[in-house]
């Protein structure tokens, strides 16, 4: 129940809000290959991913993830997944996702116009105008590589523009409302019934979340999509300094105390996250479908020796802003 923190990445990419599929190549068939040269990455179809083409958005995802909230996370422990294998399948997922939209796109007739390909010029010199020699030679790359980039980008979003353009842009003030509340959260049915029974003799809140919060936070913000059907009937039933009374859920037993029933700053920014998301449906009806016959060659053993290093010298991250400068469309 407790609000996200966003990492900074995901405000210069927000205009690209396809979500990616758990494997490298989403549902496309993949066949690890022995058939490429040492500069190919993967291939879709006859179309080839360069290593200096996948060098550039892993170095910029490397810079936009460096240091997030002055925490150097290349030095935290993520256990299972760290930092570095993330990006890198990050990286190839994104660029993969981006090359199958492109055949997709040929296969409805998307293109793009003369204006965008101009767009697309200027974008690319100037952000290969903003590399040092430094960041050419960690990424290989040439100008070429930065405008073939932009390029499908450009009509991945093109085309993800026009699957997305019948959806229904109205969303109501109750279907995205937020409120500012605070929670209690037990497992345990013998503790549910002592807090129920401290709140009902009118003990302060905060103090009977402080004896026994099972949750991480007391203080959430939260949409009718963010918790379950059980809390979400009750909750936004409550209006300001009401309590809820014990909700019984599958995961344990919740007490809300409603602070604010309508915020509506945050209420906007969830009626963006609601439409974006049923755009995502609707792209993600024609596309899954697209691409259960698609199929991709990876080249492991290149991809494997790639690794991320820390260079002072090598500070680039703006690819998206750039893009997203020239080439919203």
């Amino acid at each position: 129940m407790k609000t996200s923190k966003r990492l900074k990445i995901m405000a210069v990419c927000v205009w690209m809000v396809i979500n990616l599929c758990g494997c490298k190549f989403g549902d496309a068939k993949v066949v690890v290959s022995s058939d490429f040269t040492d500069n190919e990455v993967f291939k879709i179809r006859e179309e080839i991913c360069t290593l200096p083409q996948a060098r550039v958005i892993l170095t910029n995802y490397q810079n936009m993830y460096a240091t997030v909230y002055d925490i150097d996370l290349w030095k935290h422990d993520f256990k299972e997944h760290d930092l570095e294998t993330y990006v890198k399948d990050l990286t190839i997922s994104r660029l993969a996702q981006i090359m199958a939209m492109d055949y997709l796109a040929q296969e409805k007739e998307i293109s793009l116009t003369e204006e965008e390909k101009s767009k697309i010029k200027k974008a690319t010199e100037e952000y290969y105008k903003s590399l040092n020699h430094a960041e050419k030679e960690y990424m290989q790359v040439k100008q070429s590589d930065i405008e073939k980039l932009y390029t499908r980008y450009g009509l991945a979003n093109k085309l993800y523009t026009f699957l997305t353009q019948g959806v229904d842009g109205e969303v109501s003030d109750e279907e995205a409302r937020v409120m500012e509340a605070q929670q209690i959260f037990v497992t345990d049915k013998k503790k549910a019934k002592e807090v129920a029974e401290q709140l009902k003799a009118g003990n302060d809140f905060l103090t009977v979340a402080n004896l026994y919060n099972e949750a991480t936070e007391t203080d959430v913000f939260f949409g009718k999509n963010d918790v379950s059907e059980e809390v979400a009937k009750k909750a936004f039933a409550l209006e300001n300094n009401h309590l809820s009374g014990k909700i019984k859920t599958d995961k344990g037993y919740y007490f809300i105390k409603c602070i604010n029933h309508y915020d509506q700053e945050k209420t906007d920014a969830n009626k963006s996250v609601i439409l974006e998301n049923r755009r995502k449906e609707a792209f993600d009806d024609v596309y899954q479908e697209f691409l259960t016959g698609l199929s991709s060659e990876f080249n492991e053993k290149t991809w494997e020796k790639v690794t991320i290093e820390i260079n002072e010298e090598v500070k680039t991250d703006s690819f998206f802003q750039v893009y997203e400068k020239y080439c919203k469309w």
